[in-house]
């Protein structure tokens, strides 16, 4: 959804064409508005992954001759003469009279009927009544290998062709591969085209240490939130001996907290300075090692610079869907290669036969 203020004057313009604010006037909530600038719907079009699909393994190019039928909503009619124009022309046939009417005055009101040749034909039962003309064929039609022999006449006979089919139905694939097969066409390719979501996140990259700090902060959270009644339902002499351990574990940690090693030089105090004689007065020599009794006060140690914090890394990840939907069609290719026909050396001509 797209929050634009409607002015007069102005458009909105997305992919999926030109609006103009003026149209939006007046029209109460809910009313569907058409674009200016996309073609309509009188059958199911090839979008544009098909089109650059299709386009791509023809090898159309400026200049180039090609077959379409049938012409239908004259989407990808558009995209194939503006792919050929200048000089490239385009034979496209329908055999529905209203989607002839409709699709030659759309071709007049763009400026391209000087580049297609239109025909309502229906071209299994008639064929194209073309020779020699193109440089590649695509047949969108219920039955294509109906078409396939009249293709393979309009190809140029004294150059490579490629033809595409674009067929819903598996079934039909494998007669239209039977009589690709039975005119010559070689190279024959099929591909499936399916739509692909594919999921797109973004996790954060951890180190090992930020991993195990992360982790430890986790069990530390796991135990505090360890409900008390099970501490409050334990025997005494359970709970006497972990108190027990928990008072150990407080000298132990204490003990180890009140001991204080000093740096040494060892350029200034030999090894019998280091070894300590006294602990009061003037005795105790500057960098000699003291270690406190447990009952005497115990310096307080140097607290710890608090670690800095580095953010991890975000890497952005994609995940595939279990199932792929979206089956539009399937699209099969082939070739046709020219058959050159020499005469041999020692066949008399037919003026040295006269």
């Amino acid at each position: 959804m797209s929050i634009i203020r409607v002015k007069e004057g102005e458009y909105f313009n997305c992919k999926f064409g030109s609006y103009k604010h003026a149209d939006m006037i007046g029209l109460e909530y809910g009313t569907k508005l058409g674009s200016n600038t996309v073609l309509p719907h009188r059958t199911q079009i090839l979008y544009i992954a098909d089109i650059s699909f299709v386009m791509d393994f023809l090898n159309l190019k400026p200049g180039m001759s090609m077959i379409e039928s049938g012409t239908g909503s004259g989407s990808f009619s558009h995209s194939i003469v503006r792919t050929l124009a200048p000089t490239g022309h385009l034979y496209t046939f329908e055999y529905h009279q209203e989607r002839v009417n409709a699709a030659k005055k759309e071709f007049e009101d763009h400026g391209l009927l000087d580049m297609v040749t239109l025909q309502c034909r229906d071209v299994c039962k008639d064929g194209f009544g073309l020779e020699n003309k193109v440089d590649a064929v695509f047949l969108d039609l219920p039955a294509p290998w109906e078409a396939v022999a009249s293709a393979k006449k309009a190809f140029k006979q004294d150059k490579i062709g490629k033809i595409c089919t674009f067929s819903p139905c598996i079934e039909q694939i494998s007669r239209t591969v039977t009589a690709l097969s039975e005119n010559g066409f070689v190279d024959i390719q099929m591909f499936e085209c399916l739509i692909r979501f594919n999921e797109i996140r973004v996790i954060p990259m951890w180190t090992i240490e930020e991993a195990m700090e992360k982790q430890r902060a986790i069990e530390k959270k796991r135990k505090r939130a360890t409900p008390r009644t099970t501490r409050e339902n334990k025997s005494g002499e359970q709970k006497d001996q972990e108190d027990e351990e928990e008072e150990n574990d407080e000298s132990s940690a204490k003990s180890k907290s009140i001991k204080v090693e000093a740096s040494i030089d060892d350029s200034n105090v030999s090894s019998e300075a280091a070894t300590p004689i006294s602990t009061s007065g003037s005795d105790a020599e500057e960098g000699v090692s003291v270690v406190f009794p447990t009952s005497s006060p115990a310096p307080t140690p140097a607290t710890a610079e608090p670690r800095e914090r580095i953010d991890p890394k975000n890497i952005t990840v994609t995940k595939l869907p279990l199932e792929q939907r979206g089956h539009t069609s399937y699209l099969m290719f082939a070739t046709f290669t020219p058959v050159v026909q020499q005469s041999s050396p020692t066949q008399p001509s037919a003026e040295g036969k006269q």
